[in-house]
């Protein structure tokens, strides 16, 4: 089944819920507009090189459409509609003014050279120039794509329309009109839900063992916020394999991530400085580390990380989504049966999406917060959020996914009502 024919497949579940007309309905199932686009690169060595890019915009009831940019090799139109779609209902959740959307190019970036990467990103920027701006469409970072990046959009888009535009898209470098707080925001946000759940479980965090896949960005800023939080966090991994403790002995992941940018990899031992631990942790694959005993499962990698096939090999009690989709509906059915509780991406990594959206009201009113302000801000939003959904569950005696999408649909089909039928 295709990534978003899996979205559909857990909506449609949801929608049973709802009365939502065939109308409303039909419209939450289909993009509102698709781009796709074949255009040419000159290379360094002066080839050209044609790039295939795409850009879905799902929906725009609720507001613009928002939603990242990635570049990799594996992205397809499937996997855009279906991120895109995922940021409609990821906005609604949270409750913030904005649609959805989602763009790609297919490609590795880590086969190109830094004039590369930047000729890229400009070639498309002149293909999306049309459709994006503040009122229209904002794109973000996602996938190998950084601040760095969305300044070029930004310097490309001025260009186009012969004035500086900072709202024409979010997570820009902080010298450009960024927003403080926003390397962290998905993370925190994260970090907010899951201490808000571990209170209806009971959970001490002190004694909560905690394992993150995903070692990027996002698993990062949450397995450090956790750490400082007082959560035991006893595995790390990334996409080359990551690091375990079996006895239950946390590990700081600032320590992790030293070693990662020493050695190009997360080690089998844990080191503080030049002392290194090999006695009391180990190796483990990126696939092993999902089966490693824990409390909570932090999913922070790619898309369909847990399957039919091995969803039943984890042990934590708590799965935190905190990558796109990286829950398929196979998965989610042996995790319920088994009574895992998988806190949904559309609300737990939903922190990186609302701080966006702050980013944008400041470039509009020229006004910029501090990195405490911009949490301050954040944290309501994202209790409200987990608070709604945890009430939906319970009401309706569904999982959180389930919850979460009703609450979305039930936000969106109010809009598209209040906008399209007399």
């Amino acid at each position: 089944m295709s990534i978003f024919s899996n979205a559909l497949s857990q909506f449609r579940s949801a929608a049973q819920y709802l009365s939502l007309s065939p109308y409303v309905l039909g419209r939450l199932q289909r993009p509102e507009r698709v781009l796709q686009f074949s255009f040419p690169v000159t290379m360094d060595s002066g080839t050209i090189r044609m790039f295939d890019g795409y850009r879905v915009q799902y929906s725009s009831a609720r507001g613009p459409y928002k939603g990242g940019l990635r570049f990799h090799p594996q992205a397809s139109l499937d996997e855009v509609k279906a991120l895109a779609f995922l940021m409609m209902i990821k906005c609604a959740v949270v409750g913030i003014p904005l649609g959805g959307s989602k763009g790609g190019i297919a490609v590795d970036p880590k086969t190109l050279s830094p004039a590369e990467l930047e000729r890229l990103t400009r070639a498309l920027t002149r293909q999306l120039a049309p459709f994006i701006g503040p009122e229209k469409d904002i794109p973000a970072p996602d996938v190998n794509t950084n601040p760095e990046v969305m300044g070029w959009v930004m310097d490309e888009y001025a260009q186009i329309v012969g004035h500086s535009v900072p709202g024409v898209v979010t997570g820009k470098p902080l010298s450009l009109g960024g927003s403080a707080g926003r390397s962290a925001a998905t993370g925190q946000g994260g970090l907010y839900v899951l201490a808000e759940l571990a209170r209806k479980l009971k959970l001490n965090p002190k004694k909560t063992r905690v394992v993150v896949q995903g070692f990027g960005n996002v698993g990062y800023h949450f397995a450090k916020l956790a750490y400082g939080a007082g959560y035991r966090i006893v595995g790390l991994s990334d996409s080359k394999g990551g690091i375990y403790a079996p006895n239950g002995q946390s590990m700081d992941p600032a320590h992790v991530m030293e070693q990662k940018r020493a050695r190009g990899l997360i080690a089998g031992c844990y080191c503080v400085g030049s002392v290194c631990d090999c006695k009391n942790y180990r190796a483990l694959s990126n696939k092993q580390i999902l089966a490693a005993p824990a409390d909570v499962l932090v999913l922070a990698a790619l898309e369909n990380q847990l399957t039919g096939t091995n969803a039943g090999r984890v042990k934590a009690r708590v799965v935190l989504e905190m990558a796109n989709g990286p829950v398929t509906p196979e998965a989610d059915v042996k995790l319920a049966k088994r009574g895992v509780i998988v806190v949904p991406d559309v609300l737990s990594n939903a922190g990186g999406v609302t701080v966006s959206y702050f980013e944008l009201v400041q470039n509009l009113q020229q006004y910029y917060w501090t990195e405490n302000e911009v949490l301050q801000k954040l944290k309501p939003i994202m209790v409200q959020a987990f608070a709604k959904v945890w009430q939906r569950a319970q009401e309706l005696k569904v999982n959180l996914r389930t919850a979460a999408l009703v609450v979305a649909a039930e936000r969106l089909a109010q809009a598209i009502e209040a906008r399209e039928r007399s």
